[in-house]
């Protein structure tokens, strides 16, 4: 994958986790960055975690060795479409697990 699709991709999920009406992760964001020692009001979803793709898309980078939280997220699936033009696949959404790492276990990029 070239770096133009990689950063397209990272914007794509940046939208996404900004702009998510669902709320279901939360808890598990919340424990799982609490246990790493970050204090709990410096835990802001959709403002200071994001993933790995989601940071480098703002211009910074995960730091080696950093360990994230895994959440579970709906990502859109498009329509496949077989060679005699019959639809094998609907559009829609399925489920994908991430990993969402909190700013202080990122640094800007040089």
């Amino acid at each position: 994958m070239n770096n133009g699709n990689t950063v397209e991709m990272g914007m794509e999920e940046l939208v996404r986790a900004r702009t998510g009406q669902s709320w279901m992760n939360y808890p598990a964001i919340f424990e799982g960055f609490m246990e790493k020692g970050i204090p709990e009001d410096e835990i802001k979803p959709r403002e200071n975690v994001y993933t790995f793709k989601g940071w480098k898309a703002l211009g910074r980078h995960v730091r080696r060795g950093e360990k994230g939280v895994q959440v579970c997220t709906w990502i859109p699936i498009s329509e496949k479409v077989d060679e005699t033009g019959e639809s094998v696949r609907k559009p829609g959404k399925r489920p994908w697990r991430a990993t969402v790492f909190h700013v202080s276990q990122t640094d800007p990029n040089d």
